[in-house]
């Protein structure tokens, strides 16, 4: 079988009201295009795998866990069972549109970008909950990764496929995403998309995620200059606190040598725990050096596990009349 021109990989958890609107909201948008639909339903304690099985099209593969991994390795095990040239991502909660995507599609074709990101122009979140954390954390982002998207929190996304696939998601770095494709030397573009208020369902965002986020940060910048010599940050770090102590142990064995008492002085403990401590971030960052070689030179692994895969059956013409009937 040939191709699909783009996978459209969707993350469900608890979103049993939203799927019918769903899934006939997006084979409509998609009808002209030759696609696949990928649902990960991420361990839902409602009737989610239920509602996607009576809906899904013979073009919509789910994908279910055992158990909840969290929304950044649902779109890692999406991505990676995708076989399109492109890969959109986008939310199951109907806050995305999926008639946004083709328009994204078509834009990464024309215009040969690697990434088209979506910018939420009118957003319908709460200002307190929602709003202000992301915009603090969008700002953050933006100016300590030099990657310059507005809208990083933004799902709807259109990827190339081996941009996509060369992420290696995993942890809670779906926010990083723009700056994983990045690193891969992607070239990447933002456009306005539409955003609807959450009609069904919770929200799984809140407050607390925003100090996920700097903590996932912090991380990142560490993978963006660090990652693949590690001895960089740990070496420099030891010769720089291994040379100072030398210095000052240096200092006390001259005052030791000219018949003053050095025993007890907080510098010559100081001494000690720099030379000790200098040692200690050049070993680190040896080990490091080690893991990341093995980490590259290893079989890949996954960091999910999948408890079935269903295959729809309707034919795609079925969910478009459907959306035609409502519509009337």
């Amino acid at each position: 079988m040939s191709k699909p021109l783009i996978s459209v990989v969707i993350t469900v958890y608890n979103e049993e009201d939203n799927i019918q609107p769903l899934l006939e909201q997006t084979y409509a948008a998609l009808a002209a295009i030759d696609y696949e639909v990928i649902l990960i339903e991420d361990g839902s304690t409602d009737r989610t795998v239920a509602e996607v099985k009576k809906y899904a099209n013979s073009r919509t593969k789910l994908i279910i866990f055992n158990r909840n991994f969290g929304q950044t390795t649902a779109l890692a095990a999406g991505i990676d069972m995708a076989t399109g040239e492109y890969i959109a991502t986008m939310d199951g909660d109907l806050q995305n549109d999926p008639t946004d995507i083709p328009v994204m599609l078509q834009k990464a074709i024309d215009e040969e970008w690697d990434v088209v990101a979506g910018r939420r122009a009118n957003r319908k979140d709460g200002f307190v909950l929602r709003k202000i954390p992301s915009k603090i954390a969008n700002w953050v982002i933006r100016n300590t990764t030099k990657v310059y998207l507005k809208d990083y929190g933004c799902t709807l996304r259109v990827y190339k496929a081996e941009i996509a696939q060369g992420m290696g998601l995993y942890g809670e770095l779906h926010r990083f995403i723009p700056v994983l494709a990045k690193q891969q030397g992607a070239k990447m573009t933002e456009m306005d998309v539409k955003h609807h208020p959450r009609i069904h369902g919770e929200s799984k965002y809140g407050l607390s995620r925003t100090f996920k986020v700097m903590s996932d940060l912090i991380l990142m910048l560490f993978f963006q200059k660090y990652f693949q010599r590690p001895i960089h940050l740990f070496g420099g770090i030891g010769i720089i606190a291994f040379l100072i102590g030398l210095l000052i142990n240096f200092y006390l064995l001259i005052l030791k040598i000219m018949g003053e008492d050095i025993w007890g002085r907080p510098i010559m403990i100081l001494g000690f725990i720099l030379v000790l401590g200098g040692i200690q971030f050049i070993t680190t960052g040896i080990i490091a050096e080690i893991i990341v070689r093995t980490y590259f030179e290893s079989q890949d692994k996954t960091t999910y596990s999948i408890k079935s895969v269903f295959q729809g059956v309707l034919e795609p013409a079925v969910a478009v009349q459907q959306e035609i009937g409502r519509a009337n």
